[in-house]
């Protein structure tokens, strides 16, 4: 991801993704510096987010784990996830992909929120499985494109066909899973 983001220093508007994006960096006023809002807080959400569930740190640094949890929540909250649904309005792929992107960024924020809200009242267990969840919407950054290079490379589908499928496949399963480890009480 840190290879990804590296790609729009310094800011340009016609690199990797932008490349196919050039409607919308020309006739959106405020696309390209969301853009570029979500590109750079999603690195700050990754990192932060890999510290949340390490039993070393949890156990022996609580204040660690404090500290990057309000980096994370506050990326979320206050830039990814609102950046995330604004591109979602946007979204290549027609009507059912910015559905699916959109709804990543409300249920990103949501979850995200409520993480905070059943801390705020000490209920430690249900603030555990929302930022689980929260952070399996996290890393459809990483799913997204592994099943992209999937969908291309073994299926042969064009891109924009891949694009609309993977739309789906970047976040639900990461979500199944992280339902799964919630139901299965499985310590991360």
């Amino acid at each position: 991801m840190f290879q990804i983001t590296l790609r729009y220093i310094p800011t340009k508007s016609d690199v990797s993704f932008l490349q196919i994006k050039q409607t919308e960096v020309s006739g959106i006023k405020f696309y390209l510096p969301i853009f570029y809002i979500h590109v750079y807080s999603a690195l700050f959400v990754l990192l932060a987010g890999f510290t949340q569930f390490n039993s070393t740190i949890l156990r022996n640094y609580p204040k660690i784990h404090k500290v990057a949890g309000y980096v994370y929540v506050a990326t979320v909250l206050l830039f990814t996830a609102p950046s995330g649904i604004f591109m979602g309005c946007f979204a290549n792929g027609g009507l059912m992909a910015k559905i699916s992107f959109v709804l990543l960024g409300v249920l990103w924020f949501s979850f995200t929120f409520k993480s905070i809200l059943y801390i705020l009242k000490g209920e430690i267990i249900a603030h555990k499985n929302f930022m689980i969840r929260s952070f399996a919407l996290a890393t459809s950054a990483f799913t997204l494109r592994l099943w992209k290079v999937i969908l291309i490379h073994f299926f042969h589908l064009a891109p924009m066909d891949a694009y609309q499928i993977i739309a789906w496949l970047g976040w639900i399963p990461n979500l199944l899973i992280a339902e799964w480890l919630i139901k299965k009480k499985i310590t991360l």
